[in-house]
Protein backbone atom coordinates (compact mmCIF):
# COMPACT_ATOMS: atom_id res chain seq x y z
CA UNK A 1 0.00 0.00 0.00
CA UNK A 2 0.99 3.42 -1.04
CA UNK A 3 1.41 6.03 1.81
CA UNK A 4 2.42 9.96 1.56
CA UNK A 5 4.42 11.25 4.74
CA UNK A 6 4.44 14.90 5.42
CA UNK A 7 7.63 16.83 6.96
CA UNK A 8 8.67 20.08 7.21
CA UNK A 9 5.74 22.71 8.71
CA UNK A 10 6.32 24.58 11.96
CA UNK A 11 5.95 28.26 13.38
CA UNK A 12 8.35 31.09 11.52
CA UNK A 13 7.73 34.71 11.50
CA UNK A 14 6.53 36.72 8.43
CA UNK A 15 8.83 37.02 6.24
CA UNK A 16 10.45 33.49 6.82
CA UNK A 17 10.73 30.43 4.65
CA UNK A 18 9.85 27.10 5.58
CA UNK A 19 10.58 23.79 2.89
CA UNK A 20 7.82 21.09 3.19
CA UNK A 21 8.80 17.69 1.53
CA UNK A 22 5.90 14.68 0.61
CA UNK A 23 7.41 11.24 0.06
CA UNK A 24 5.71 8.24 -1.34
CA UNK A 25 6.41 5.11 0.05
CA UNK A 26 6.59 2.08 -2.29
CA UNK A 27 8.79 1.72 -5.25
CA UNK A 28 8.43 1.68 -9.24
CA UNK A 29 4.90 4.25 -9.02
CA UNK A 30 3.85 6.15 -12.13
CA UNK A 31 3.12 9.70 -11.28
CA UNK A 32 0.91 11.69 -13.46
CA UNK A 33 0.90 14.73 -10.98
CA UNK A 34 2.21 16.47 -7.78
CA UNK A 35 0.57 18.46 -5.66
CA UNK A 36 0.23 21.17 -2.72
CA UNK A 37 -3.20 21.94 -1.08
CA UNK A 38 -3.88 23.99 2.03
CA UNK A 39 -6.72 24.48 4.51
CA UNK A 40 -7.01 27.33 6.99
CA UNK A 41 -9.70 27.32 9.82
CA UNK A 42 -13.00 27.62 8.75
CA UNK A 43 -11.96 28.02 4.84
CA UNK A 44 -11.96 25.02 2.08
CA UNK A 45 -9.39 23.54 0.93
CA UNK A 46 -7.28 25.34 -1.99
CA UNK A 47 -4.58 24.54 -4.55
CA UNK A 48 -1.35 26.44 -3.76
CA UNK A 49 0.63 24.64 -6.41
CA UNK A 50 0.85 21.53 -8.61
CA UNK A 51 3.44 19.91 -11.42
CA UNK A 52 2.70 17.91 -13.37
CA UNK A 53 4.67 14.60 -15.32
CA UNK A 54 5.99 16.55 -18.20
CA UNK A 55 6.83 19.28 -15.49
CA UNK A 56 4.38 21.62 -15.97
CA UNK A 57 3.14 24.15 -13.06
CA UNK A 58 0.62 26.33 -11.69
CA UNK A 59 -0.01 28.52 -9.13
CA UNK A 60 -2.31 29.93 -6.53
CA UNK A 61 -2.21 34.01 -7.34
CA UNK A 62 -1.71 34.25 -3.62
CA UNK A 63 2.16 32.69 -4.26
CA UNK A 64 3.03 33.25 -7.32
CA UNK A 65 6.91 34.56 -6.78
CA UNK A 66 7.22 33.28 -3.70
CA UNK A 67 6.39 29.27 -3.37
CA UNK A 68 8.28 26.87 -5.65
CA UNK A 69 6.93 23.20 -5.84
CA UNK A 70 9.17 20.69 -7.24
CA UNK A 71 9.88 17.28 -7.10
CA UNK A 72 12.88 14.25 -6.78
CA UNK A 73 11.49 11.49 -9.15
CA UNK A 74 14.04 8.90 -7.79
CA UNK A 75 12.84 9.41 -4.35
CA UNK A 76 9.18 10.01 -4.85
CA UNK A 77 9.09 13.14 -3.34
CA UNK A 78 7.49 16.29 -4.07
CA UNK A 79 8.94 19.47 -2.18
CA UNK A 80 7.25 23.05 -1.59
CA UNK A 81 9.94 25.81 -0.99
CA UNK A 82 7.82 28.85 0.84
CA UNK A 83 9.38 32.22 1.15
CA UNK A 84 8.28 35.20 2.05
CA UNK A 85 5.33 33.78 4.04
CA UNK A 86 3.06 35.95 5.38
CA UNK A 87 0.78 35.27 8.08
CA UNK A 88 -2.06 34.55 5.57
CA UNK A 89 -0.25 31.60 4.70
CA UNK A 90 -0.70 29.70 7.70
CA UNK A 91 -2.96 26.65 7.30
CA UNK A 92 -2.30 22.78 7.39
CA UNK A 93 -0.41 21.79 4.04
CA UNK A 94 -1.49 18.49 2.25
CA UNK A 95 0.32 16.77 -0.45
CA UNK A 96 -1.31 15.59 -3.22
CA UNK A 97 -0.09 12.84 -6.08
CA UNK A 98 -2.08 11.40 -8.57
CA UNK A 99 -0.61 8.26 -9.23
CA UNK A 100 -1.43 5.11 -12.15
CA UNK A 101 -2.84 1.95 -10.56
CA UNK A 102 -3.59 4.16 -7.26
CA UNK A 103 -5.85 7.01 -8.33
CA UNK A 104 -5.59 10.17 -5.93
CA UNK A 105 -3.47 9.97 -2.66
CA UNK A 106 -3.64 12.81 0.26
CA UNK A 107 -0.60 13.42 3.12
CA UNK A 108 -1.69 13.44 6.33
CA UNK A 109 -1.27 17.13 6.28
CA UNK A 110 1.69 19.98 8.58
CA UNK A 111 0.22 22.62 9.76
CA UNK A 112 2.38 25.48 8.87
CA UNK A 113 2.11 29.00 11.63
CA UNK A 114 3.41 32.33 10.26
CA UNK A 115 3.36 34.68 13.61
CA UNK A 116 5.50 37.20 15.40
Amino acid sequence: QVQLVESGGGLVQPGGSLRLSCAASGSSLVVNAMGWYRQAPGKQRELVARLTNNGNTNYADSVKGRFTISRDGAKNTVYLQMNSLKPEDTAVYYCNFGLVFYGTLWGQGTQVTVSS
